[in-house]
């Protein structure tokens, strides 16, 4: 095999899965969008039922969180509204 057949010939393969990357990155692009919307909707509804969907969020952020790091959070920001009169 000449070096400019074996040049083509990997050149394709390596086409090939890039193309395959690619393509697997972009259905994965679209699921990402189908799933945000699908947590738009479920905001709206909740919002629709009366739920405050800011502090539903929140909630939701806190919940990803190490409980530790809420923890010393909540003490800091404790400690600086005494500090300034707000507790």
């Amino acid at each position: 095999m000449s070096e400019e057949a074996q040049t083509d010939a990997t050149y394709r393969v390596t086409a090939g899965e890039l193309r395959q990357f690619i393509e697997r990155f972009e259905r994965l692009e679209g699921e990402k969008k189908d799933l945000a919307d699908q947590q738009k909707e479920v905001m709206a509804e909740a919002k629709a039922r009366g739920y405050d969907t800011g502090v539903m969020r929140k909630v939701i952020a806190l919940r990803k969180r190490d409980k530790d790091d809420i923890a010393e959070e909540e003490a800091i920001l404790e400690m600086y509204k005494d500090a300034l009169g707000m507790g």
